[in-house]
């Protein structure tokens, strides 16, 4: 397929794609923001697409609506119309792919929906691509390399070569990402990965890579950001955790829970979600009979009030909880009112917290909860694991650029289980009583 004459890769991308032509079975591209590494990667699909027919290509991001608008509706396109004019692509909505001429097919797919993942995971692909890795866990990583396993040759009759393609903003130097691909340590259990050197491969592209395409002011506004964010979308480089942050990483293990006696959802709400607003933080605990917490689920992001309110009840039903525990410093009529109208009529049990202290002071006894062994995760929860190991005693919002919106979640949930451990009277809940009779579940 010959390219249009206005696409160009950069010098950089060009040498990126050099990487791509190596023998690795698996490559990680990281990077800061808008470098090119989503836009690329789709190009290295779409060429080995067309290079194979009949061949079949994944593309994963951790939700499914996500990987549909930022991949489905902007990236591949471009690609095509800038790089492959006159290429007709047909998008089978009802499976989720992508259709080429020649037969190959380009699937899309997030790794949260279950249903839909069990179908796509049931075929076998030559190409897999995880987008936007630093909200992928490890084990979603480990379960997708199974499915790389389709045979296919080439039209010169030469087999096509089986590939995994990760990329990512980097995050902390603890995510897997950075253990497998650049120390060559598999996280699961401390070993060398073997033959890494030759079947691993890692790359950076960062914003200055694609200065051809981008504005000056988007580059200064990324080059003033927050120490934090600037190394992660303007630097693009891995961070350590923070030495003097309330959480270690060896605090944080992962055990599936035995059955719970005692399950809340926790939200710390945002009043807006507007570019830089803080998050919303929307965590799932629970305890068992023993006594020990389990971390459930991590749906925190950037919300509006009516969003997030539909999330926290969505996951209220999917786990049984007992109640929600809502923090009400921020819009205290307004949080109720979303939560209410959410339940359309349903009777929720909703405990109502107020910030009287500091984070830190909230925070600490939770910490310790870890440090004691107290408390697991079901999960591996990247977001919220990286957050608690940026999250200390003198943190400066301002400085860092972001409020720990999802460790504030996870604290007042933990508290609202652990009363006695954390010095406070349990507080009873709030019941949003409908003029209906409720709805049993």
């Amino acid at each position: 397929m010959p390219l249009d004459g206005s696409f160009q890769l950069t010098e950089r991308q060009s040498e990126v794609r050099k990487v791509f032509a190596t023998a690795a079975r698996y490559i990680l591209v990281y990077g800061g923001s808008r470098s090119g590494k989503t836009f690329l990667t789709c190009y290295a699909i779409i060429t080995r697409a067309l290079k194979s027919p009949g061949s079949r290509h994944a593309i994963f991001r951790n939700d499914g609506v996500d990987a549909k608008q930022s991949i489905g509706n902007e990236t591949i396109p471009a690609v095509v119309k800038m790089a492959f004019p006159g290429l007709q692509l047909k998008w089978r909505e009802k499976d989720g792919f992508f259709e080429l001429p020649n037969g190959s097919q380009i699937w899309l797919a997030g790794l949260k929906d279950k249903e839909r993942l069990d179908k796509v995971l049931g075929k076998e692909y030559v190409t897999i691509y995880l987008n936007e890795a630093s909200q992928i866990a490890l084990d979603a990583f480990e379960l997708v390399k199974s499915r790389l396993a389709q045979v296919i040759k080439q039209l010169d009759g030469k087999p096509l070569k089986q590939v995994i393609y990760v990329d990512l903003n980097p995050t902390t130097a603890a995510h897997w990402t950075y253990q497998i691909f650049v120390n060559g340590i598999h996280p699961a259990d401390g070993l060398p990965i073997p033959d890494h050197e030759t079947d691993y491969a890692h790359t950076t592209i960062n914003p200055a890579d694609n200065m051809a395409n981008l504005s000056v002011e988007y580059l200064k506004s990324l080059a003033h950001m927050p120490e934090r964010q600037r190394k992660r979308f303007y630097d693009g480089v891995f961070s350590a955790d923070d030495d003097n942050a309330l959480w270690r990483r060896r605090y944080i293990t992962h055990e599936q829970p035995p059955e719970l006696e005692r399950i809340v959802v926790a939200v710390d709400p945002a009043t807006t979600n507007n570019p830089g607003s803080d998050e919303t933080g929307i965590v799932v605990v629970g305890r068992d009979a023993s006594g020990r917490g389990y971390v459930l689920d991590d749906d925190s992001g950037r919300y509006r009030p009516e969003d997030w309110a539909r999330r926290a009840l969505s996951l209220y039903d999917q786990y049984e909880a007992d109640c929600i525990v809502a923090e009400v410093n921020q819009g205290g009529d307004m949080v109720e009112a979303m939560i209410r109208a959410a339940a359309r009529g349903r009777t929720v049990p909703v405990t109502k917290v107020t910030a009287t202290r500091g984070k830190h002071v909230r925070a600490e006894p939770i910490a310790a909860l870890y440090e004691q062994g107290k408390v697991r995760h079901a999960v591996s929860l990247p977001q919220l694991e990286d957050q608690m190991c940026a999250f200390t005693i003198d943190m400066d919002r301002k400085s860092l650029g972001y409020s720990p919106d999802r460790v504030d979640a996870l604290v007042w949930g933990m508290t609202n289980l652990f009363p006695a451990m954390v010095g406070r009277k349990k507080q009873p809940p709030a019941i949003l009583m409908p003029t209906s009779m409720p709805i049993a579940r």
